[in-house]
């Protein structure tokens, strides 16, 4: 009997012991509450007019296989999937009052020369699907790869003659408007590329 209860204090105390540790590390452990505090001190930098008018938009696809060649070692490889598009568009801006000439029945106005707005990659829809030798360099090579893609689509969307396209939809789609506001017939007449664009 005594063997017994000895048996239970000890029980007992291992019980209580236990208890008394786990009250312990959960007030030793216990996360504190956690507040976020956010100060932001945002400045108005700039208000830019925006008077550039997209007209035209070329959407792309692309496999692009991107190498790094080495001399002792194999040339690193990268295969992306590409989807991009190159806008296309004319800057009203650039518009002047000495730019528009009516007469009687006609309107005149000398619009710029189309030009590229934009050729960029759609990231989200765009990814990577091999790389091969890559030594640690895998961020480095994949945006070599997305910078040539994204050249290649500019080269690309001026080849295909998305400037002229520009130009055709700003006769299909300004000249009605404006004829429709002036209720008279609207000539555009624009202005020719400039030598950089052409370099492109």
């Amino acid at each position: 009997m005594k063997y017994v209860i000895w048996a239970v204090i000890f029980i007992f105390t291992i019980v209580l012991g236990a208890l008394a540790w786990e009250t312990i590390r959960a007030n030793l452990f216990a996360k504190e509450t956690q507040e976020i505090v956010e100060n932001h001190n945002i400045v108005l930098e700039e208000i830019e007019k925006m008077g550039k008018i997209e007209l035209v938009r070329y959407k792309f696809k692309d496999i692009l296989e991107h190498q790094v060649k080495y001399k002792w070692v194999p040339n690193s490889k990268a295969i992306l999937i590409i989807s991009g598009e190159a806008v296309g568009c004319i800057d009203l801006q650039k518009v002047k009052l000495n730019n528009i000439k009516e007469g009687k029945d006609t309107i005149t106005v000398h619009l710029p020369a189309p030009e590229l707005c934009y050729a960029k990659i759609n990231h989200k829809e765009s990814k990577v699907y091999d790389t091969e030798y890559t030594y640690f360099k895998d961020a480095e090579i994949i945006d070599q790869a997305y910078k040539e893609a994204e050249n290649a689509i500019q080269k690309i969307a001026l080849q295909s003659n998305i400037l002229e396209q520009t130009r055709i939809n700003a006769q299909q789609i300004l000249k009605p408007l404006l004829e429709n506001i002036t209720k008279k017939k609207v000539i555009l007449i624009f202005e020719l590329e400039n030598k950089e664009i052409k370099k492109q």
